[in-house]
C-alpha cells in the first residue's frame, strides 16, 4: 500500500510502486483534469505539483509521491479562482483545451517563484509545455495578466 496526499486528501493506494502517478490520479483516484499526452515527459499535459514543484506525472512513479503533497488542476484552487485560471478564461486561451491543465500548473509554479515574469522568463518556464493549437501568445498574455491579478490579490490582503 502506498500512502499519498492528493489535493489535501489522504489516499491509500494498492498499486505497483512503479506505476506512473498519472494513472493513479486518473484511474484509481478518479481525477481526470490531468491529461495523458505523450507518456515521455515531453508535452507537459500531465503536469502536477509534487511538494510545490511542477513534475510530469506520466513518468513520475507513484512511489516517489509517497508521503508527499500532490496537487492536481482540481486542487489548485477551491473555486477555480487561482489567478492563472482566471487569466486563462479572461484571455480565452484554450482552443481544444487539452494541454491547458498542464499549462496552468506550470504557470502557477512560475508565478509563485517569479511574481513579475518577463516574456523571456515565461518562454523559458513554459518551454516544456506543448500546445498543438499554437496559443502560445495567448498563454504568455494570460500569464502576464495572472501576475497582475496575483499582485492585486496580495496587495488587498
Amino acid at each position: 500500500m502506498i500512502n499519498i496526499n492528493v489535493n489535501g486528501k489522504a489516499h491509500q493506494i494498492d498499486a505497483d510502486p512503479n506505476m506512473p502517478l498519472l494513472w493513479v490520479i486518473r484511474d484509481i483516484i478518479g481525477l481526470t483534469g490531468t491529461k495523458f499526452g505523450c507518456g515521455v515527459a515531453q508535452c507537459g499535459a500531465c503536469t502536477v505539483h509534487l511538494n510545490g514543484d511542477a513534475v510530469r506525472s506520466c513518468v513520475t512513479k507513484v512511489s516517489r509521491a509517497e508521503g508527499q503533497k500532490v496537487v492536481t488542476i482540481e486542487g489548485l484552487s477551491q473555486h477555480n479562482n487561482h489567478p492563472a485560471q482566471l487569466a486563462w478564461n479572461e484571455e480565452n486561451v484554450p482552443q481544444c483545451g487539452y494541454c491547458h491543465s498542464g499549462q496552468i500548473m506550470s504557470a502557477a509554479v512560475l508565478l509563485r517563484e517569479n511574481p513579475n515574469p518577463s516574456d523571456t522568463d515565461i518562454d523559458s518556464a513554459m518551454a516544456g509545455n506543448i500546445c498543438r493549437c499554437g496559443t502560445y501568445q495567448r498563454i504568455r498574455k494570460a500569464i502576464h495578466l495572472a501576475a497582475e491579478l496575483q499582485r492585486k490579490e496580495s496587495a488587498s490582503k
